[in-house]
């Protein structure tokens, strides 16, 4: 059985528009050439929820994109249930159901079950099948109340489920979600996940493709997942895996001058430091030890393991990033 999605070697080149005013100034210069990916690779099995997780401008859109068949790669090959992208596009596109946070791609003055028709006639539904499937989308993405409403007056919440709504409106096994939570409050987006774990995935079998730079959106819902920075693949598998190598950290140890890392002082004499313990470096014991040799008291110590925020950390202090086209 071949995987849901395939990445081998994939990378893509735009070609930077040159505004009016350059043309101008420098009629024959060479227009500038941005790398958004280089050598991708991963694959996504069948019926799990598969993260792309990385800050803005690390290729997660451009990526879904290909995927989507909206751009094609300039190297590498793309495989959606063993399909190429470049080649069968149209099978693929059948396969496929493409969630943006891009609230430009709707008619604002038509209702949202308007919009919904529309599309519908776009992946080739009839209008009586085209209205049957927009009708069970409404209801299944508690939208009924507001269908007949313009899109203009929906909230970000509402926007973002007549998206999903969209997109599945040929019933795709697959769905790439693009920051679907982006713009939602706390509570939506708790709503919004649930409904992507519980609904999507688990009770209707769809492979999730969910691309993120919120880390406990990541953590919490994705069983693997490929971290992404500047066009590359910097770590991927699960979370567990990926933050094995990161260094453990060890918070709330009272203050020695030998192990000030992260001090910060409390009422009186306690203090607590965040203290970082290469594995197979330093043993727990030896730092307990030199803390209590130099004198000092512990009141007390636990252990956590690194989080996928170490990875952002790492990532931000890094040179700037390009903006993703």
């Amino acid at each position: 059985m071949p995987a849901a999605i395939l990445a081998e070697d994939l990378g893509k080149i735009y070609v930077k528009r040159r505004s009016l005013r350059e043309m101008t100034r420098r009629p024959f210069g060479r227009a500038e050439r941005v790398t958004a990916l280089t050598g991708i690779g991963f694959e996504v099995r069948a019926g799990e929820i598969f993260g792309l997780l990385g800050p803005n401008g690390s290729g997660k859109t451009t990526l879904l994109k290909i995927l989507a068949c909206l751009v094609l790669p300039n190297a590498g090959r793309a495989l959606v249930d063993g399909l190429d992208v470049a080649r069968h596009d149209r099978a693929v596109k059948r396969l496929v159901g493409f969630v943006t946070a891009d609230e430009r791609s709707f008619y604002w003055r038509l209702t949202g079950r308007e919009n919904l028709h529309f599309f519908a006639t776009l992946y080739g539904l009839g209008a009586a099948q085209a209205r049957t499937r927009a009708d069970e989308l409404v209801s299944a993405m508690d939208l009924a109340g507001v269908a007949d409403q313009q899109f203009m007056s929906y909230s970000s919440g509402m926007k973002q489920r007549l998206a999903i709504a969209r997109a599945l409106l040929h019933d795709p096994p697959i769905l790439c979600l693009d920051e679907p939570t982006r713009s939602l409050d706390p509570i939506a987006a708790k709503h919004l996940r649930r409904f992507i774990v519980e609904e999507l995935n688990a009770r209707h079998g769809r492979t999730i493709l969910l691309a993120t730079h919120n880390l406990q959106e990541a953590e919490e819902i994705c069983g693997r997942l490929v971290v992404l920075d500047r066009g590359h693949v910097i770590r991927q598998g699960s979370v567990a895996a990926i933050t094995a190598g990161l260094p453990g950290r060890l918070p709330r140890l009272p203050d020695d001058p030998r192990w000030s890392l992260g001090l910060e002082r409390r009422d009186g004499d306690l203090a607590r430091v965040d203290a970082a313990v290469d594995r197979g470096g330093v043993a727990l014991s030896d730092l307990l030890r030199g803390i209590l040799d130099g004198g000092g008291t512990i009141q007390a110590c636990s252990r956590r393991e690194s989080s996928l925020q170490e990875i952002f950390d790492r990532i931000d202090a890094g040179p700037a990033r390009p903006e993703e086209p």
